[in-house]
């Protein structure tokens, strides 16, 4: 028997093509409608929330009795507008949609139709009341920190439900208090030119040069010098003859007139004056002080984060430091800029890790959620690590911000390579100090020192903004009362009484 030509053996199962691995089965054996009507409407669905919209009522998978309440439950607790970017949620409400709709017959004929579609639709409201419950602040925290497109829907659940999670939303709640160190990391890097200036802080110079005198021209004249024609006149010198006079030894009776008047020194030449100029120091002048070129205002680029992640950061500190490694993620990730995290601690104690915009970014910044902070502190090793990066082409227009309070120090061979990166790559250290002061670890290392001053507000017993106010007056305590103890290295920073 031979087949005719027009008939398609794939048909209807060849749609399953264009739905993901994990809705096949759901559409295949779910008893409402037509199996052909199922794979085409679960196409449309499955498009439609990933657009974030409603799909259309058309799109009934062949039972729209049964779809209807279903729809509206979908619609109610906004379901489209979560899945929009988040293709794993996507996929999850057309699946359990699919998996409630083929539950209708199992409640058959115990009830009619219509209360097993009732029955139905309040079984699908009730796992989405709950599982929808806080998911609008999740999605929208963790949309921020990285691409979603690659995380399956336990996957994604798991993340939402576990401790760092937990961890990284606390974090997040205390990041909004701090708007200042949003602008700062936003603004980190040198790969894009700024339109706001970026204020350059005043640098006090252990002997500043003399500023240089204005100079004035001192013009000097020598007449019959080689130089400049000026005119003509009478001379016997050959070299400066008029051609016209030149012209008369070819004559056999003007070469004897030439002759009279050279001898006479009668021959017209060439008259010219040399003039020397001499450039003098005007005493008479005010002396002029150069103004230094302004400097190139760049920002939005690769960061390099070095998070102290020692025993005295713990409490208040540590919450800071997972917050400023959360707003670094988000401006890297909305930016589309590289992003490296540093955690340190002890000798032999680094943690190194790429916060990309995929799921190893997103699971390297929750294991640093989950890490407890302990140790010593070694700052020599980030450091150093960092000086390498920056070496590299996809860091060289990077910042190096560091967060600590700021308990460590520095040996000079490190600090005069920072010097060096700083000379050869223009690289920019940015401080977060989590302290009352500033030590002389951290005026060496950075240019700029952004405080914290209420960072015991941020401890996990802590309550009212009293509480959190630092009791100290200014940062710069050792600048104030010891300024002769600052190294050359820490004396760049221009201090002021109160800060």
């Amino acid at each position: 028997m031979r087949l005719p030509a027009t008939l398609d053996l794939d048909a209807p199962y060849d749609r399953l093509e264009s739905l993901p691995r994990t809705l096949w089965l759901p559409s295949v054996i779910a008893s409402a409608g037509e199996c052909g009507r199922r794979l085409s409407d679960a196409r449309r669905w499955l498009q439609s929330l990933r657009d974030g919209v409603l799909p259309g009522a058309q799109a009934d998978f062949g039972d729209p009795e049964a779809t209807k309440p279903l729809r509206a439950v979908v619609g109610e607790f906004g379901l489209p507008g979560l899945a929009r970017g988040v293709p794993a949620l996507a996929e999850q409400v057309l699946r359990t949609l699919l998996w409630h709709l083929d539950r209708i017959v199992d409640h058959q004929p115990r009830l009619t139709r219509d209360a097993a579609i009732a029955e139905v639709a309040a079984s699908f409201r009730a796992a989405w009341e709950q599982e929808s419950a806080g998911l609008d602040e999740d999605l929208a925290l963790l949309q921020g920190l990285g691409d979603l497109a690659q995380l399956r829907w336990d996957s994604l659940r798991g993340h939402l439900r576990s401790r760092p999670w937990a961890a990284a939303r606390r974090a997040s709640d205390w990041l909004r208090q701090l708007p200042a160190l949003n602008e700062l990391i936003r603004r980190l890097g040198r790969a894009e030119r700024s339109v706001v200036p970026r204020a350059v802080p005043e640098r006090r110079e252990p002997q500043a040069p003399a500023p240089p005198r204005s100079l004035r021209a001192v013009e000097t004249r020598l007449p019959d010098a080689p130089g400049e024609i000026t005119g003509v006149r009478f001379s016997s010198r050959l070299e400066r003859m008029l051609a016209s006079e030149a012209v008369m030894l070819h004559h056999p009776v003007l070469r004897k007139l030439w002759r009279a008047r050279h001898a006479e020194a009668r021959l017209l030449s060439w008259e010219t004056e040399a003039v020397l100029t001499d450039w003098r120091v005007d005493h008479s002048a005010a002396p002029h002080l150069p103004v230094p070129p302004a400097p190139e205002a760049l920002e939005r680029g690769p960061i390099i984060v070095c998070l102290d992640t020692s025993g005295s950061m713990r409490g208040a500190p540590e919450n800071i430091a997972k917050a400023t490694a959360i707003a670094t993620l988000r401006a890297a990730h909305e930016s589309r800029r590289h992003c490296k995290l540093i955690a340190f601690g002890g000798p032999e104690e680094l943690i190194e890790r790429d916060l990309g915009n995929g799921v190893d970014g997103l699971q390297a910044l929750l294991e640093l959620m989950a890490q407890a902070f302990d140790g010593g502190t070694d700052i020599q090793t980030p450091i150093e690590r960092a000086i390498e990066c920056v070496h590299e082409a996809r860091w060289a227009s990077a910042d190096l911000l560091i967060v600590s309070d700021g308990e460590f120090g520095c040996v000079p061979r490190t600090l005069d390579r920072l010097q060096q990166a700083r000379s050869d790559f223009g690289l920019r250290v940015q401080g977060v100090l989590v302290g009352d002061r500033e030590t002389m670890g951290l005026l060496e290392v950075c240019d700029d020192i952004h405080w914290v001053r209420d960072w015991r507000r941020f401890a996990e017993s802590a309550s009212g903004d009293v509480r959190g106010h630092s009791p100290v007056h200014s940062k710069s305590l050792t600048a104030l009362y010891f300024p002769n103890a600052l190294s050359s290295h820490a004396a760049r920073h221009t201090s002021s009484p109160a800060q």
